[in-house]
């Protein structure tokens, strides 16, 4: 019997069946980085209100989105480390507090700059929690098929936080107040609080070291790349706020990676990415970031813009995707991981969701939900549920137990720095698209039909590009995942030599 990797032994209560509880402790996880998750994009569908009660100015909006996406994307490699440094359980009790506070206030702010510094604070603690969450999931469960069951479902979560962002943003924003997108934080943070002090248990200390060049240097040119791909999809590539700052940031990610080869205590030592299924795992995470925003972010203009869905209406249309992201998390998970390995989920899952894609590209000014929306939903959920569950399980396999907390703070980077990469990108590329649909296709002002048919064209092109991102990801998850299983970690074989010695035979 072929068996999946398990991440470094747990602390008190793991064994060979694990911790008694550790079915509640997933549940606290999830309920924790589901509200990470919900916080990218529950504040979209509520900027015009905020924008109305707050006075401040189109240019400003932007910034509500970036500033939460900044610090999250900039310090997760730090808070990676910390937790290894000052314990998992600490991490995410400190990170689940201070997000709670930051929502509390944001909820109540009274001017654009105390709305913007709060989800800022948001940001840094998401990115505290986010690196946590993975390491206790990856250290609380030791049993390879428990371990592929816990990996689905937070694969899941992981999954469909966007697409549940937008449908509680627009439900909250419409039949309440966009300061319940903040104050609904304080519910999830409140439940998974109090979960994480009465079952959490503190690990061992990991001997794990403070690397702050290593700090100073990846946080600076994660920052750096996340504000610059944020300025262009807001302003324009040829600004120097724009490249200036991207070739800061690059410059500053190159001396990063070379003083990592040379740190006495590197802050991302070179073994965690230069294991094959693990850097697979991260660079997969990237592709799978920059696609899905196109599905999550210019599906739901589509939809709005240009079929007149109501918020509430295009939140509950995305339902399927995120149904079927369960569905594929769950039998590729417990399923296909376990006898086949990641390399043939995730090739399959980026492929099912770039014929989703390719599929979206066929809407048009009247296209109906259930023909034309229906399916390729569907197909995109089914794809990502499939590359989730193996990511999550693959990114963490293997590892030491003093980088547990990188590992898991490297999938995080690869989903924010491609979300960060998504959103300049694709949005250039639509704008190019419906500006020339306009010039070649339009003499004069155009008319509101045309208007649509150029949103459309956009649309359609930004589809055919995460169709591409979807494809090139199966390419380079095909050459650098291995084949097969992933290895039984050796303190599950000790535990169980007939296992061990059943999988010698297959």
């Amino acid at each position: 019997m072929a068996t999946q990797s398990a991440a470094p032994a747990a602390g008190p209560g793991s064994g060979a069946t694990g911790d008694p509880k550790r079915w509640l402790i997933l549940a606290v996880i999830c309920t924790a980085y589901l509200m990470v998750g919900l916080d990218l994009t529950v504040m979209n569908l509520a900027l015009p209100s905020a924008q109305e009660a707050l006075e401040f100015t189109n240019a400003d909006r932007q910034w509500i989105v970036t500033a939460y996406a900044l610090p999250f994307g900039g310090l997760l490699l730090f808070f990676g480390r910390l937790s290894d440094l000052i314990g998992r359980k600490e991490t995410f009790l400190i990170g689940l507090t201070g997000f709670a506070v930051a929502s509390a206030v944001g909820g109540a702010s009274t001017n654009f700059e105390m709305l913007v510094t709060t989800r800022a604070c948001q940001g840094a603690f998401a990115a505290m929690l986010a690196p946590a969450c993975l390491t206790l999931l990856a250290t609380t469960f030791t049993d390879p098929k428990e371990k592929g069951k816990a990996f689905a479902i937070f694969g899941a979560v992981v999954a469909s936080g966007a697409g549940l962002g937008l449908i509680i943003g627009g439900v909250l924003t419409s039949g309440l107040s966009w300061r319940w997108c903040m104050y609904v934080n304080l519910i999830f943070a409140g439940i998974a609080l109090v979960g994480g002090m009465l079952l959490l248990h503190r690990q061992p200390k990991t001997g794990a070291r403070m690397d702050v060049p290593g700090v100073l240097l990846a946080s600076g040119g994660m920052f750096c790349v996340v504000y610059g791909f944020a300025n262009a999809a807001d302003d324009s590539w040829s600004t120097p706020s724009t490249w200036g700052v991207l070739t800061l940031g690059g410059a500053l990610l190159i001396v990063f990676a070379f003083w990592q080869t040379r740190a006495a205590h590197p802050l991302l030592p070179p073994r965690v990415v230069l294991d094959r299924n693990r850097g697979g795992a991260y660079l997969t995470m990237l592709f799978v970031g920059t696609g899905l925003f196109g599905v999550v972010l210019f599906l739901v203009y589509y939809m709005q813009n240009d079929l007149g869905y109501s918020a509430v209406t295009s939140g509950v249309a995305l339902l399927p995707m995120i149904v079927f992201t369960t569905v594929g998390a769950g039998v590729g998970a417990t399923k296909l991981m376990p006898r086949y390995g990641p390399r043939p989920l995730v090739v399959a899952g980026l492929l099912i969701s770039a014929a989703g894609m390719t599929w979206l590209t066929g809407i048009g000014v009247d296209s109906s939900y259930a023909a034309h929306l229906l399916g390729p939903t569907i197909l995109v959920g089914l794809g990502m549920g499939f590359v989730f569950a193996a990511v999550m399980n693959t990114g963490t396999s293997g590892v030491a137990p003093q980088d547990a907390g990188m590992a898991s703070a490297c999938i995080s980077t690869g989903q924010q720095l491609g979300g960060a990469i998504g959103t300049a990108l694709l949005n250039t590329i639509a704008a190019t698209a419906t500006a020339g649909w306009l010039d070649s296709q339009v003499q004069g002002q155009p008319s509101p039909e045309q208007l649509h048919l150029a949103s459309i064209d956009g649309y359609t092109t930004v589809f055919w590009w995460c169709t591409a991102i979807f494809v090139a990801g199966a390419v380079v998850a095909g050459l650098l995942l291995r084949r097969g299983p992933l290895p039984a970690p050796p303190d599950a074989a000790a535990e169980n030599p007939s296992e061990q010695t059943e999988t010698a035979q297959s």
